[in-house]
């Protein structure tokens, strides 16, 4: 695509005499890019210089802006024109040609040499492309001609400065081959004959590192060049020699840096697991940084450590299982373990005081892995040596994991706080993956220590640590199913021992409690002793998300056993909403927890608390109803709908949610007469309306209003009939006065629910006739500035048509400006409408044979569907939509074949339809493809995903794969 665009570029730029791109224009647009202090002429010069790059009179200004006369930003520009014309263009240059061309940037490089770097590694870029372009075949020896030419004697540069820019061109070679779009089968060759050519670079990088006459910047080029190379996956044996003097150069702290890089990105490569010998030499290297790790965490010296910390892992965890198969070699594999141990409990809190730690956490996974991959006698005997150390993993997980003291704490900035959390996050998940292999015996563990902690009176007592120890508790408890652990019960009798002073401890108490709570419905008798501390720190607003959060899980899966704390729970609660402790959200999960609740309660319990909890937001909302609206009066009644649909939301007296678990474990008897929520809706339905009234014209309004309805109907089901006569009214009311999206995703949930019922079927079809009707009347208006409403309505059409056809058999529905307003919504921009839109002709198409005026609308305006879907394909729908299309031409092909292969042979016959670029015969290849293809959806999407590649010029590029 790219190309393509460079491509139409450069024709515009030929066919517009005002670009002319000389060296003078190309030096006027460069300093006005860099020195106009105008944004517009800026962008403009930027434009006009990206078109110049790709002019053909690029060859010929490129080497003029190379001058020694011209500043370094000319320069560099020059350079990287020829790179572009060299990389992009290389077939437009003639054979003859590449000798001069080559020769040429020879020659620059030499001058250069000693001249701007950022311009020499420019053109050593150029160069390297030139190489790949020309390797195997034109250019057999690249890698070891330059290697030779820049060693000769007779070069006007200094030996230091020709040692350097040869380095400079060996490292971007590999690099460039990395990026080029060579295709994949020339791809393959140029790689073959790199390995080949490593011959003549790596002796000569081992000369120039071993050399003590080195100076420190060739050594460090050295280490970078063949941190380049050995990404080509060159064999591990071949580095040997240069990984140990690596290794050797990691004393210099000039050369650190790069001797790490190139160490860590020799052993990470995927190949040198297969060179199990060299891995084993590398074991007493990495031992070998030991005293130099030790010394720079005892000097605070963050990048030293960080460094090998590197090179330790990359050992451990590309090559775990390679090094565990070597049986007789444990020890050394087990000292390096134990170092990356020493990684992790690298002293300091993370991110403050070290950020070295974090890089272990993946090795630990992998080794683990490893370890249970094996064989059952192999496995037990790791398991043997590697329990003990898993353990030890675990306590230095959790003192990682401890918070500063409170002194230290109020000084970390927002961000340092924020990613100690995701730390603390990656920890817990470790230590969830660790439980794999080291059992119940991990949480009796982790039991025994709290309890020491809590009951020894020599220590003295130290909240972070309880705080961690509870942490990786509920770390496991998220997961992994603890209920029949046997410490989980004296776990319950420590918490209310624990003396909480601090927030942070407090929040991961009530974290702990509710990833228990599965585990507390299953031994009611102990509710009552975690109880009072979540309704306690309900009251704390800096506890809300946690203490909300647990009480939530409690409500959730212990309601069966929480009526006797019913009336506590909800005085605690009203409490704490009328105060407005809780941000909005957690308001409204503390609704959520309160039907949970409510819900295993009788009905006149259910009622009488339901009286007391909303009563006062009716009042309230009986105010605000009778106000003039205002923002704020807004926001206050958002906020009241909001709380009574999470309220309903899960306040479920049928259970519907218990059905999937089996009769047998519904506990209570499903209640007799109207369900208390319908009761409620019933009350407040007239001053629903009330406050509709004057916020109809409101989106948020309207939302809102909708979600109680909606939430109630998905929660309720068939409980919610007395209620669909007059929601039907309200919502037809609603809708004609000003159409708004929510209105018609609340009717697609009514016609969901109920459209199939014969008692419910006539206010349902009287309101599907009338938002249609409206949404008709919308779209002869113009609906372009409301994708949202034909998303919605499209939505409808379809569940209608899924959920109960017979609403398409109404005389008074217009089938046919339903499906022409469909045909129309698929040349919308928006992909969800188009989604929509494809959606309700999929469900449309197969009801040709039954629904008589669907029939007719097929047969009359079918045509105009297939025209747009080719339209779509041809180049007018994004790409990702294609499947969608695919679909209305696998449901046209199998419900109407005789009319679509007789449409689309006329549609395809103009010339240019649906694209400039095909061909008859591709045209015709396409119709016969679909026309045979009546059974494999799978294959229809190929077909079109390959077609509107062809229609969009995009057939076998790189634009392509890449998508």
């Amino acid at each position: 695509m790219e190309r393509r665009e460079e491509q139409l570029g450069a024709a515009g730029a030929g066919a517009a005499p005002a670009l002319d791109f000389t060296v003078e224009n190309v030096e006027k647009a460069l300093h006005q890019l860099y020195y106009d202090p105008n944004i517009e002429n800026k962008n403009l010069a930027q434009k006009w210089l990206m078109q110049a790059q790709v002019s053909p009179q690029a060859w010929h200004f490129s080497w003029q802006l190379l001058q020694p006369d011209k500043v370094p930003e000319i320069q560099y520009f020059g350079a990287s024109a020829l790179h572009i014309k060299i990389s992009r263009y290389w077939s437009d240059i003639p054979t003859d040609q590449y000798e001069s061309l080559k020769a040429q940037l020879f020659t620059q490089i030499t001058r250069f040499a000693s001249g701007s770097k950022i311009v020499l590694t420019r053109l050593c870029v150029a160069l390297a492309s030139l190489a790949l372009s020309m390797m195997p075949d034109a250019w057999p020896c690249a890698v070891a001609d330059m290697v030779r030419l820049f060693q000769a004697e007779d070069s006007p540069v200094d030996g230091q400065g020709r040692c350097l820019a040869l380095l400079e061109l060996l490292t971007v070679l590999p690099e460039e081959f990395q990026t080029s779009r060579l295709p994949q089968y020339r791809k393959g060759l140029v790689r073959a004959s790199l390995a080949v050519e490593c011959g003549a670079v790596f002796p000569l990088l081992e000369q120039l590192l071993q050399q003590p006459s080195s100076p420190s910047c060739v050594r460090q080029k050295v280490l970078k060049c063949f941190s380049s190379w050995v990404q080509l996956e060159v064999p591990l044996q071949d580095c040997e020699a240069l990984i140990q003097a690596a290794f050797a150069a990691l004393q210099d702290s000039e050369l650190f840096d790069s001797s790490v890089e190139a160490i860590v990105n020799a052993i990470s490569q995927p190949d040198a697991q297969r060179y199990v010998n060299t891995l084993l030499k590398l074991i007493p290297l990495v031992l070998g940084l030991q005293e130099q790790l030790r010394q720079a965490v005892q000097n605070g010296d963050m990048e030293t450590s960080h460094g090998i910390c590197r090179i330790a892992v990359a050992l451990g965890e590309n090559h775990s299982r390679a090094l565990l198969d070597q049986v007789e070699h444990w020890q050394s594999f087990l000292a390096l373990v134990n170092m990356i141990m020493f990684c992790t409990g690298i002293p300091g809190h993370y991110p403050v005081n070290e950020t070295t730690s974090s890089l272990t956490l993946t090795f630990w996974y992998t080794l683990q892995d490893d370890i249970l991959s094996f064989e059952a006698e192999k496995q037990a005997v790791y398991q043997q040596v590697y329990r003990p150390v898993y353990f030890q993993l675990v306590d230095v997980l959790l003192h990682k994991a401890q918070f500063p003291s409170d002194e230290e704490y109020v000084f970390w900035s927002s961000d340092e706080k924020e990613q100690f959390r995701i730390y603390r996050v990656d920890i817990s998940d470790t230590l969830m993956y660790v439980y794999e292999m080291l059992g119940a015996e991990l949480l009796s563990n982790l039991y025994d220590k709290l309890g020491r902690l809590l009951t020894s009176s020599e220590e003295p007592y130290s909240w972070q640590h309880t705080e961690a120890l509870l942490y990786g508790f509920q770390s496991i408890a998220e997961t992994i199913d603890v209920n029949y652990s046997d410490v989980v019960p004296g776990l319950i009798g420590l918490i209310p021992r624990i003396s909480i002073s601090n927030v942070q401890l407090a929040d991961t108490v009530m974290f702990t409690i509710g990833a228990l709570s599965e585990w507390l419905a299953d031994h009611p008798v102990m509710i009552n002793s975690v109880l009072p501390l979540v309704l306690h720190a309900l009251g704390n607003p800096e506890l809300s998300v946690s203490s909300v959060s647990t009480l939530k899980k409690i409500c959730r899966e212990c309601k069966y056993d929480l009526p006797p704390y019913a009336a506590n729970i909800v005085a605690v609660s009203q409490d704490v909403l009328m105060k407005q402790i809780h941000k909005t959200s957690q308001c409204m999960w503390l609704m959520q927890a309160l039907g949970f609740l409510l819900s295993a309660l009788q009905v006149e319990e259910i009622l009488k608390n339901l009286h007391s909890l909303i009563s006062p937001y009716i009042q309230q909302l009986e105010k605000l109803a009778e106000e003039i609206p205002n923002p704020s009066n807004k926001l206050a009644i958002v906020h009241i709908l909001g709380l009574l649909s999470n309220l309903f939301t899960t306040l479920d007296v049928s259970h519907h949610e218990d059905d999937h678990e089996g009769p047998e474990l519904r506990k209570l008897p499903v209640p007799q007469g109207p369900n208390p929520v319908v009761v409620v809706l019933q009350q407040v339905f007239q001053l629903i309306q009330k406050v509709l009234s004057k916020w109809l014209n409101d989106a948020q309004v309207v939302e809102a209003v909708c979600a109680i309805f909606e939430k109630s109907v998905k929660t309720l089901l068939d409980d919610f009939a007395p209620m669909v006569p007059q929601l039907c009214e309200m919502l037809g009311r609603m809708y004609s006065t000003i159409p708004q999206a929510s209105a018609l995703d609340l009717t697609r949930q009514l016609v969901h629910i109920f459209a199939h019922e014969p008692a419910h079927f006539p206010p349902i079809e009287g309101l599907f006739l009338l938002v249609t009707s409206v949404t008709l009347t919308l779209f002869q208006q113009g609906p372009r500035d409301h994708p949202d409403i034909v998303d919605s309505f499209m939505q409808l059409l379809a569940q209608a048509l899924k959920r109960k056809p017979d609403l398409f058999l109404c005389e008074r529905l217009d089938v046919k400006a339903v499906f022409q307003c469909a045909v129309l919504a698929l040349k919308f921009p928006e992909a969800p409408t188009v989604k929509a839109s494809c959606g309700f002709f999929t469900e449309l198409l197969p009801r040709c044979g039954e629904v008589e005026s669907v029939g007719k609308v097929v047969q009359e305006d079918g045509r105009m569907l297939l025209i747009a879907v080719l339209e779509a394909i041809g180049g007018q729908a994004s790409r990702s939509l294609m499947d969608c299309f695919a679909d209305i031409l696998f449901a046209l092909n199998k419900h109407c074949f005789s009319l679509l292969s007789m449409w689309i042979k006329e549609a395809l016959q103009p010339p240019g339809f649906p694209s400039a670029r095909l061909s008859p015969e591709q045209k015709d290849t396409f119709s016969q493809q679909i026309l045979r293809e009546r059974v494999n959806k799978r294959r229809v999407k190929e077909m079109v995903k390959e077609f509107t590649l062809l229609c969009r010029g995009l057939h076998g590029t790189d634009y392509t794969a890449d998508y």
